[in-house]
């Protein structure tokens, strides 16, 4: 059975405790994982703290900082093929996406790393004759970063990589189901030659470890992913030490495909959009909303498809869609496709857990035409797709925005200016326009409303980790006059 350690203050430690991780593809232990409590979250902030202000990393230029992260990132690169596995191991996302997507990380440090000398200060025509005022734009100081077990290294890169760029330092928590993957990143931050401190990587439990890191006294900003309910504790914990939050949670989003789309090409976004990663993704469109006059005709490509797809070992590059990460996870897919058939919705395809070891659940297609379905309200964070259907752009533009959520949208159509008038009208923080799950370290990513605020990838995401000092220089030579009138 491997073991797996913290990394603290640069070096590799074991937790308070260690707890067994679950293989989801057979449902028996592989590893341990290093349990951290209170003490080594203070250590880890402590350590995070010190490298702020002392020692090696505040004297380094931008552009050093900048070389850093390209080392980095070619160590990433170099070490993406034992990264994938650990990470299909661990999390059960299949190894064909997990080696393409980590050889893709990469390029998020290396986007980071080109940033790190680009941050600008500005300089303000104040309204004084005798006054010179700039910007400065300083790291915001100690981030507590909380990641959950789906794509990890991609949700980390987007977080470590922009504020390492902005000089920040940092304590990465990897959720509990699933940390092989960022455990064993830490060893080429090691590599990369980052001072103590700057990186520490640490997994443990929500009450002992997730709490005592978003509520301690010494952390600044607190970037989470993950769901609602775990947010708002988050944003509770952060009252105690009035840190700035970014939230990126999660999706119910509208995929809309319009009567005069190609629809093989929507059918298979489609497909990508909800069963690839077996469905566990925040941007994971998961409402399909069909013009009436060819929803029969979509649902039957679509229903073939997805029957089509080849259920397997994640280890397997022919497999498409493997286990759901936890037992937890697989148990709340399976009860809420029951709540929604017993609603009404009506089974077009899936809906079992095939025969045989580990968390599989069989791409399902629910049509809730004429039903109050809870699929399509709740985030399933598995290969559920609900459907409904529309007869004017008004409406489907309705049903799109029927939701409590806000993260991403796709829209399926040949007509240029209604894709511009729905662009415009659906509120989402990503929308897709004839694609859907691209991804780039140049854009944006983050959502409106349950689905979080704040950013991440682009410049945009860097900026977030500074916070600006306003510097006044009085340029005359004269006493100051009156000192009782303000200047």
């Amino acid at each position: 059975m491997q073991r797996f350690q913290c990394y603290i203050n640069g070096e590799f430690a074991d937790g308070e405790a260690r707890f067994e991780s679950i293989d989801p593809a057979t449902g028996h232990a592989w590893a341990e994982m290093p349990e951290a409590r209170e003490a080594d979250v203070d250590r880890a902030v402590e350590a995070a703290r010190k490298a702020l202000h002392d020692g090696p990393w505040p004297k380094l230029s931008a552009t050093q900082r900048g070389k850093l992260l390209y080392k980095l990132a070619d160590l990433v690169a170099e070490h993406a093929g034992k990264l994938a596995e650990l990470e299909t191991r661990d999390t059960g996302k299949v190894i064909r996406e997990t080696s393409a997507q980590i050889a893709y990380v990469a390029d998020y440090y290396r986007y980071y790393a080109g940033i790190a000398d680009k941050i600008e200060g500005s300089y303000l025509p104040i309204d004084k004759p005798d006054m010179d005022v700039w910007l400065r734009r300083e790291p915001i100081g100690v981030v507590a970063m909380v990641v959950p077990w789906n794509s990890q290294l991609f949700l980390s890169a987007v977080k470590i990589g922009p504020a390492l760029a902005a000089g920040c330092t940092m304590v990465v928590k990897a959720s509990e189901d699933g940390p092989a993957p960022l455990l064993e990143f830490a060893r080429l931050v090691h590599e990369a030659g980052f001072p103590a401190g700057v990186v520490n990587i640490i997994t443990g439990f929500g009450p002992s470890c997730g709490a005592a890191l978003s509520r301690h006294p010494q952390v600044d900003h607190i970037a989470f992913t993950g769901g609602p309910e775990t947010a708002r504790h988050v944003v509770r914990n952060s009252a105690e030490n009035l840190a700035s939050t970014s939230l990126e949670l999660g999706g119910k989003s509208p995929f809309i495909v319009f009567a005069d789309a190609d629809l093989e090409s929507a059918a298979n976004a489609q497909v990508a959009g909800i069963f690839a990663a077996t469905g566990q993704s925040c941007v994971a469109g998961s409402r399909l909303i069909v013009e009436r006059s060819v929803k029969d005709r979509f649902l039957r490509i679509l229903k073939a498809k997805a029957e089509a797809i080849r259920i397997g070992s994640p280890l397997d590059m022919a497999t498409e869609v493997g286990p759901l990460a936890t037992e937890r996870q697989r148990d709340h897919v399976q009860a809420l496709v029951a709540r929604s058939l017993s609603a009404g919705a009506g089974l077009v395809t899936g809906g079992t857990v095939p025969e045989g070891a580990g968390f599989y659940f069989r791409p399902t297609i629910l049509d809730c035409d004429g039903s109050a379905s809870p699929s399509l309200d709740n985030e399933f964070f598995g290969p559920v797709l609900s459907v409904l259907s529309f007869e004017t752009e008004a409406e489907a533009l309705r049903i799109a925005n029927d939701t409590r959520y806000g993260l991403a949208a796709g829209i399926f159509t040949q007509n240029l200016t209604r894709a511009h008038r729905l662009m415009k009208g659906i509120r989402a923080g990503i929308v897709w326009v004839n694609t859907y799950r691209a991804v780039s370290p140049i854009a944006p990513f983050g959502g409106f409303g349950l689905s979080g605020h704040g950013r991440e990838g682009g410049l945009e995401a860097a900026l977030d980790y500074t916070r600006t000092k306003t510097v006044w220089l009085r340029t005359s030579d004269d006493p100051i006059p009156d000192p009782f009138v303000m200047r």
